[in-house]
Parts: C-alpha cells; sequence; structure tokens
C-alpha cells in the first residue's frame, strides 16, 4: 500500500467518524421530523440539533440563547441571557475514540502509519470545523476553534491506542523526524537503572489498573443502580409524555449520557461526590438536591443519607489493595537484590496513587461543565478533590498491599534461607 492511498484510507475513516457520530442523533430526529411534525418545520434545524450533539459530545463548548418569551415561560434564573453548556455527553466521545482506535489499527499495519495518523487527525478537525460552521445559529452557537481542535483531539486518542494495539515497528522513513525525541527520550531512560526502568513501568501500570478498576466497580454499580431503580424511571418517562419517538430521542441522549453518570459513580465511591447544581451534592456522606433536570435517569439518584455510604468508600482502598498483590511479583523481581527497599516501597506506592488518581481526576474533569443557565453551570464532580481523595485512597491501600503480601509470604519467599544474604538474616523477598 502505497502513501497516497493509505491518505485516502485515513480520509475516508475521518469522514466515517464524523458521519456516524453525527447520524446519530440526526436519524431518530429525522424520523421525529416525519411522524410527529409531519414535514412541516425545517429539517435544516434537525440538522443543526444534531451536529450540536455531536460537537458537545466531543467537548465543545455551545452558547444557548433563548427566547425572551420561552425563558420567562420556563422560570429558570439566568435564561433570559446567553450561557454556555460545557458539559459533554461522552457517549459521543467513547464511539470516536472507538471509531479512532479501529482506523488505528488497521493504520498501524501500513508502511506509512503517520501518514495516516496526520491526514486522519486533521480530516476529523476540518470536518468537525465544517460541522460547527453548519450547525451555528442564533439560538446555539458552538466554539469554531475547539470544533476544529477537540474532535480531532478525541480521535487521536483512539489512533494512538489503534498504533499500540497494532505493536508495529518504525520505520526509518516514516518516523525518521521524531528519531531526535525518541533518541532524547532513550536518552533519559537509559540514565536510570534497569531495574528503575521497570518500576516506572510498573507504577504506571499499577496506576492504570486502580483506575479502571474504579471505574470498572462504578460501571456494574451503575446497571444495578438502573435496574433497582427501574419503576421512578418509568414514572418520569410517563410524566414528561414525550411519545414514541420523543422517548427514543431522550433515551438516546441518556445513553450518550451514560458515560458521564459512570465517572460520577466513581466520584462517588471515592468521597467527593458531585454536583448537579450550584449548592448541591450526591456523595456517601449524604444528598442535597434542588430542582433537577427533568432526565429519568436522575431518578435513580440515592435521596438523603445512602446506609451504605461509608461501605462504599471501601472501593478504591479494596481495588489498590488487589492491584498491588496482583503487581507484587513483578515488583520483587525488580527489588531483588538491591538497596534501598523502604525508599523504592514507598516511592512505587506514591507514584501508584499519583497516576491512578491522575486518571480518575481528568475523567472527573471530563465527565462535568455547565449544563444550562444560573446553578445548572456546576454539574459534575470536582476534578480537584477526586484526586486529592484518591491519591489518598490509592497509595495507602497499594503500600499496604505491598506490605501484607511481605508479610505473609515471611522467609520462605527466599529460595536459600534466611541467612543467604549479606549473612543478616533478611528474607530473600521482604521488603
Amino acid at each position: 500500500m502505497n502513501r497516497p492511498i493509505t491518505a485516502l484510507l485515513a480520509a475516508l475513516d475521518a469522514v466515517i467518524v464524523v458521519a456516524i457520530g453525527v447520524g446519530i442523533p440526526l436519524v431518530p430526529l429525522t424520523i421525529l421530523w416525519a411522524t410527529q411534525f409531519g414535514l412541516a418545520v425545517d429539517w435544516l434545524d434537525f440538522w443543526r440539533a444534531s451536529g450540536d450533539l455531536w460537537l458537545l459530545g466531543n467537548g465543545v463548548d455551545l452558547l444557548l440563547t433563548v427566547d425572551p418569551d420561552l425563558a420567562l415561560r420556563l422560570g429558570v434564573e439566568g435564561a433570559g441571557v446567553p450561557f454556555e453548556v460545557g458539559i459533554a455527553l461522552l457517549g459521543f466521545a467513547v464511539i470516536t475514540v472507538l471509531l479512532g482506535l479501529r482506523a488505528g489499527r488497521r493504520l498501524g499495519a501500513t508502511p506509512y502509519p503517520v501518514t495516516g495518523a496526520v491526514v486522519g487527525v486533521l480530516g476529523v478537525g476540518v470536518l468537525g470545523l465544517l460541522v460547527a460552521v453548519s450547525a451555528g445559529s442564533a439560538g446555539a452557537l458552538p466554539s469554531l476553534a475547539q470544533s476544529a481542535v477537540f474532535p480531532a483531539f478525541v480521535y487521536a486518542i483512539g489512533l494512538a491506542i489503534g498504533y499500540a494495539w497494532a505493536n508495529r515497528r518504525v520505520t526509518p522513513v516514516e518516523f525518521g523526524a521524531s528519531s531526535g525525541i525518541r533518541a532524547r527520550m532513550s536518552a533519559l531512560s537509559n540514565g536510570l537503572a534497569p531495574g528503575d526502568r521497570g518500576l516506572v513501568a510498573l507504577v504506571f501500570r499499577g496506576g492504570a489498573i486502580a483506575a479502571a478498576g474504579v471505574v470498572g466497580v462504578s460501571a456494574v454499580a451503575m446497571a444495578l443502580i438502573l435496574v433497582f431503580n427501574f419503576s421512578s424511571i418509568v414514572a418520569l418517562y410517563e410524566s414528561l409524555q414525550a411519545g414514541l419517538m420523543g422517548g427514543i430521542s431522550l433515551t438516546l441522549a441518556q445513553l450518550a449520557l451514560l458515560p458521564n453518570l459512570i465517572i460520577w459513580t466513581a466520584s462517588w465511591f471515592v468521597g467527593p461526590g458531585f454536583a448537579l447544581g450550584t449548592g448541591s451534592a450526591v456523595s456517601p456522606l449524604g444528598t442535597q438536591l434542588g430542582l433537577v433536570p427533568s432526565l429519568p435517569v436522575l431518578g435513580a439518584l440515592p435521596q438523603g443519607t445512602p446506609a451504605l455510604g461509608f461501605a462504599g468508600l471501601l472501593v478504591p482502598v479494596v481495588i489498590g489493595f488487589l492491584t498491588a498483590a496482583i503487581l507484587r511479583p513483578a515488583y520483587l523481581a525488580l527489588v531483588r537484590g538491591r538497596g534501598r527497599r523502604g525508599i523504592r516501597l514507598a516511592a512505587t506506592a506514591l507514584g501508584c496513587g499519583v497516576v491512578g488518581a491522575s486518571i480518575l481526576a481528568l475523567l472527573a474533569l471530563w465527565s462535568g461543565g455547565a449544563a444550562g443557565p444560573g446553578r445548572l453551570a456546576d454539574v459534575g464532580p470536582d476534578a480537584g478533590l477526586v484526586w486529592l481523595w484518591a491519591f489518598v485512597e490509592l497509595t495507602v491501600s497499594v503500600l499496604l498491599g505491598l506490605l501484607a503480601g511481605a508479610t505473609s509470604r515471611g522467609p520462605a519467599a527466599g529460595a536459600s534461607g534466611p541467612s543467604d544474604r549479606h549473612g543478616s538474616g533478611e528474607p530473600a523477598d521482604t521488603l
């Protein structure tokens, strides 16, 4: 496969990414236009809504202006003046990442992966800008600068994962421009002892495993919450009286919000919880809500003080402990026969805490934002508090997990008995 064909395939992937992303809301909205509105309104309004939803889902802020008469009837504070909506419906971002991963796996197997990546990312950026220009209106105006950057950035994340998945060897022709960067990174890495380089990799792996574990448990918990509160959600659906197609469109919107809800559940387990408006709080310590948006899925929110709220705080602690148990054999292999084990033990635990907390904090930052005027300008978790709580919980639990493993193994961990190292009687694999 030559370079022009690779570029052409990358450009086609970019078109498919944008077409699928915009098409997901556009199809039900078009059916709604034909069935509920009888083709009587301008279809371009539905195109604009679909483009705005896709852009919003990939992190682009929208400046909304509500008609003064409608704002007066709604009675929502601040709705009479233009306000910004910045909460990303992460379901669209997940789709963009998955499509980027698929493209990355294919392009990573070609002789020109960098060409494919550059063309693909630039293609999504250009198409995102075109969608923003065509979807902009007096009522909803997306940020043009963000439209050209954010969807392309989300797509680049998927491409990077796909390239890593493909595990392709670097060729001098394609990567010659980046050889200097790689050489400097290699020199920096070579400045560390082999065992310390392994510990750095172990720290990143441990932090990623811990963060993924918290998010995974949160996804399962969110599914159970929706099942147990199904009757409340159905009652809210019925109260809205949206009709068949309106209900389908509303369901798709809530599915797009589902990744946000999973991340908010993770923030709940970590401790800070999340807000659904200024002055509100949903956390293990209690729930305090005011007026919330009329989304049926929000009927699953806990009311009052959760009976098992404090037990939920054990989730990241247990996950950190189990992560340490998983990584302990690799850790022991890296520190065997080396001095300053206490320092390396503390650095490993701290590093896992920093990496895991940073991942969770970035997800929390991405999942929140302004959802409307007035008090709805503050929705989602506080990323700073999520980082602080997660850092403490993961660091302590990883440290305890490594120490508990050392205690449980005892002198039997060494193959040559308790006095085979420097005649000190130290167990072979103690920390």
